[in-house]
């Protein structure tokens, strides 16, 4: 399992008004979780903020801290 599947199993709810806050653009729909689906979830990201994956991660890595 991945750090940041662990993280967003977690934290989501943290998580998601953190992205909310630094992403206005964001829709909930954007930021939908289904258990089972992080690398959805994430790519879903990435394509929506024009991130790599890397800094998709590192980004919810530094707000889990």
């Amino acid at each position: 399992m991945s750090a940041f599947t662990q993280q967003v199993k977690g934290n989501w709810n943290e998580l998601k008004g953190k992205f909310k806050q630094q992403y206005a653009d964001l829709t909930d729909d954007d930021l939908l979780y289904e258990e089972g689906k992080e690398d959805e979830l994430l790519g879903n990201l990435q394509k929506k903020l024009g991130k790599t994956r890397e800094e998709v991660e590192s980004e919810v890595d530094s707000w889990s801290r």
